[in-house]
């Protein structure tokens, strides 16, 4: 779903779909004014980083009001990131996050600044030679209604300070992570971010099961744990789920075409539609190390979530893209994962319990069909609540 106020199609499947689709109080942005070059302000298309504030280059799109080191909104992400992390400048967060700033997180929301400054020191203390290198920044939006971008990265850093976990280790961790930022006047005002956790606590040399339910134990004993969960609302009683809406324009739609992908492979199980939406040899990378090529091991990948959780439903949240047909497309989407741990699988003997999962996904779309997947999901919160 896009925030009021930004172009595109109405996606909407129904009345299940409608009400997944609400508007929510997210900023109002607006679609690029005309000349941005969008297809161009691309993070392969910048070089490297050494190279990004170069004094010459002057900017590639209309950036006032922000910090005007940054000639594009891809620069910008990148350069902040940079900033505050790898140059340890945690005071900039005054500056590029505003006071009531959400962050949406798979744990939950943190609220303010100050909470996100808080664990930046954490982060930091327990990386101290963390690297942030970024893989992708997908975006919409402009300088004077708001950005909105979908920033794909790797960390890397070995542990040497305290985790929520324990003691430092000493191991080297890399793992991927996905943070979509509204930016407006240069300043962050929400956040939804998630990490590859799962792969972060198997290179520490923990085992995940086992911390799983230590930090469930943690959390129960230290707050009231409420859980509400309702039906799986991908489908309404004994009725099937909804068809994605028909396409309102003969020109292609990457975001449209992304989202009926999701739609009828998750939501429906038509796991045969693969081979009309991925080449045969597309690229996967996702949480927990799975990394293959081919609609085959795809297949068997989803197989194995749907396996669980039977009844699994995606609830889209959020698409933007930038690129066109000749470069290939480049779409961001955030999403919602809903299910009941009522199957055997990965997860080991069915628990019973519902799991809610924040999730991300950035696809290359070439030749009218998917050439990549990068998917991101903290896949040790779900183990937390199957152990719940």
């Amino acid at each position: 779903m896009k925030p009021p106020g930004m172009t595109g199609p109405t996606r909407h499947t129904g009345d299940v779909m409608a009400e997944n689709q609400k508007q929510s109080k997210e900023v109002q942005l607006a679609a690029p004014k005309a000349g941005d070059e969008k297809s161009r302000i691309t993070l392969p298309n910048l070089i490297d980083i050494q190279y990004m504030d170069d004094a010459d280059s002057g900017q590639t799109q209309p950036m006032e009001g922000y910090n005007p080191r940054y000639k594009n909104i891809v620069d910008y992400i990148i350069g902040v990131t940079h900033e505050i992390w790898e140059e340890h400048g945690i005071g900039k967060l005054y500056d590029y996050y505003a006071n009531t700033v959400k962050m949406h997180t798979a744990s939950g929301l943190k609220y303010g600044r100050e909470a996100v400054i808080a664990a930046t020191i954490e982060s930091q203390a327990s990386f101290p030679d963390r690297r942030l290198y970024g893989e992708e920044v997908i975006w919409d939006g402009n300088n004077v209604d708001g950005f909105y971008t979908s920033h794909r990265l790797r960390h890397e850093g070995t542990n040497r300070g305290w985790t929520p976990y324990g003691p430092p280790t000493g191991k080297r961790v890399s793992y991927r992570a996905i943070a979509d930022c509204v930016c407006v006047q240069d300043m962050m005002v929400e956040e939804w971010i998630s990490r590859d956790e799962l792969t972060l606590i198997m290179q520490l040399g923990l085992n995940p099961a086992q911390t799983a339910k230590e930090m469930v134990a943690k959390e129960k004993d230290s707050d009231l744990q409420l859980s509400v969960a309702g039906d799986i609302d991908h489908r309404v009683g004994q009725l099937p789920p909804e068809p994605w809406p028909e396409a309102q324009s003969e020109r292609f739609n990457p975001e449209d075409f992304i989202g009926r992908m999701m739609h009828e492979i998750w939501n429906w199980k038509l796991l045969n539609k693969a081979r009309e939406y991925y080449h045969e040899n597309f690229v996967f990378e996702g949480p927990s190390g799975r990394s293959f090529k081919g609609i085959g091991d795809f297949q068997s990948y989803t197989l194995s979530l749907l396996s669980p959780f039977p009844d699994l439903s995606f609830h889209f949240d959020h698409f933007c893209h930038v690129g066109d047909e000749q470069a290939g497309y480049r779409v961001a989407t955030r999403w919602r994962m809903h299910g009941t741990h009522t199957g055997y699988g990965v997860y080991g003997e069915p628990s019973g319990n519902p799991i809610r999962i924040m999730g991300f996904s950035h696809h290359l779309i070439q030749d009218g069909r998917i050439a990549g997947e990068w998917t991101v999901f903290d896949e040790f919160v779900l183990l937390k609540q199957i152990y719940a």
